[in-house]
């Protein structure tokens, strides 16, 4: 199992207290340091059964800067939002976490992520 956190991310934080109360057997990624390629990204949201656009930060700056709200959310545009998440990984939705059966979940609630623990 990994997770993709940001470690000022109070979400991030809360996911990984939990992971670290169940006693998971997991990896961190500090996702803004050691930032995924597009393919991992694709991968990801393979997993996650989204597109780029819904694991998308929208309400951040830069991605106010790329005029995001505007782009189209169809195969066509695809690519370019996966471009943009990696050139720009502050816009991805975190935390993610890659569960054990190769699945994954966006772990913003307990929920979302004793979901990943029980895969």
């Amino acid at each position: 199992m990994e997770i993709w956190i940001n470690p000022a991310c109070s979400k991030c934080r809360s996911a990984i207290s939990l992971l670290d109360a169940e006693g998971a057997d997991y990896t961190v990624r500090r996702y803004l340091e050691e930032v995924p390629s597009e393919d991992e990204i694709r991968d990801v949201l393979e997993r996650l059964q989204l597109e780029p656009w819904d694991i998308t930060r929208t309400g951040e700056a830069e991605a106010k800067e790329l005029g995001l709200k505007d782009w189209p959310k169809d195969d066509s545009a695809r690519d370019r939002w996966i471009t943009a998440l990696a050139e720009h990984p502050k816009l991805i939705q975190r935390p993610i976490i890659t569960a054990d059966d190769g699945t994954a979940v966006v772990g913003r609630t307990e929920e979302a992520v004793r979901d990943a623990l029980s895969r």
